[in-house]
C-alpha cells in the first residue's frame, strides 16, 4: 500500500501547554507593538511580563515536559536541518511526530530572540516615562544599551515571524502538509504504522506548577520598580 493511500490515524502530538504558549505569544507580539506604538506603556510592560513568564515556562517545559516539547527530543544536528530543507519541494505526507529537523532550530531561534527582547525590556530606561524594573540596578549606559538592543531586536522578531509564516505556507503549498491544524487541535493524522509512537505527554499538574512559578517569578521582578 502506498503512503498516499495507507490508513492514517489521529495521534496527539502537542499538549495544551505548548499550544497555549504558542498562541498566547502569537497574540502578545502584536499587542506589544501596538501598545508601544500608541504610547500605552503600562500595557506594553504587562504584555512583556506575560511573554517573559510564558518563555520561562516554555524553557522549563522543554526540559521536563512532554516528549514533543523537550529540546533533547527535537533538536537535531544543523546538518539534518539543512538536509530536511533540501527536500522542501517534495510533496509527501507528514510523518513527523513533533518538530521536524529544521523546525526545531526555528523554535530555538524564536525562543532566543523573544527572551532577549523580554530581558532587555527589564533593563530599559527611556529617560522620560518608562523604566524597566531592573533599570536602576545597572549604570545608565547599560540601560541605554539595553534599550537600543530592545528596539533593534524587535526587527529580528519581525523577520523570524515572517520566516515562520512563510515556512507554514511553503509546507502547505509545496508539501501538502498542514502545520496549523495540529497546533490548534494538538492532533496530527499520521500513517497507522506510527500510531504506536505517540509521544508521552507531561503531567498537567507539573505544568501548572511551573507556569505559576514562572508568573510568580516575573511578578516578583516587576515589583523592583
Amino acid at each position: 500500500m502506498s503512503e498516499r493511500t495507507q490508513d492514517r490515524v489521529p495521534v496527539r502530538v502537542w499538549d495544551g501547554w505548548i499550544r497555549l504558549v504558542h498562541w498566547a505569544i502569537a497574540l502578545l507580539i502584536p499587542l506589544s507593538w501596538w501598545t508601544a506604538h500608541k504610547g500605552e506603556m503600562e500595557w506594553h510592560m504587562r504584555s512583556g511580563y506575560t511573554i517573559l513568564a510564558l518563555l520561562i515556562f516554555r524553557l522549563a517545559w522543554g526540559l521536563v515536559g512532554s516528549d514533543t516539547a523537550r529540546f533533547s527530543r527535537f533538536l537535531r544536528s544543523p546538518l539534518e536541518g539543512l538536509r530536511h530543507l533540501s527536500h522542501l519541494h517534495r510533496r509527501e505526507p507528514d510523518t513527523e511526530i513533533g518538530h521536524n529537523a529544521a523546525g526545531g532550530w526555528m523554535v530555538l531561534a524564536l525562543l532566543g530572540i523573544l527572551l532577549l527582547q523580554a530581558v532587555t525590556g527589564l533593563f530599559t530606561d527611556d529617560g522620560i516615562l518608562t523604566r524597566g524594573p531592573l533599570a536602576r540596578s545597572v549604570p545608565p549606559d547599560v540601560a541605554d544599551r539595553a534599550r537600543s538592543i530592545h528596539l533593534f531586536n524587535f526587527n529580528l522578531i519581525l523577520v523570524a515571524v515572517g520566516l515562520h509564516l512563510l515556512a507554514v505556507i511553503a509546507y502547505a503549498v509545496l508539501k501538502g502538509q498542514d502545520l496549523v491544524r495540529p497546533m490548534v487541535t494538538g492532533i496530527k493524522r499520521l500513517p497507522g504504522v506510527l500510531a504506536g509512537r505517540a509521544p508521552r505527554l507531561g503531567s498537567p499538574w507539573l505544568a501548572l506548577a511551573l507556569l505559576l512559578l514562572a508568573f510568580g517569578a516575573v511578578g516578583w521582578i516587576s515589583r523592583f520598580e
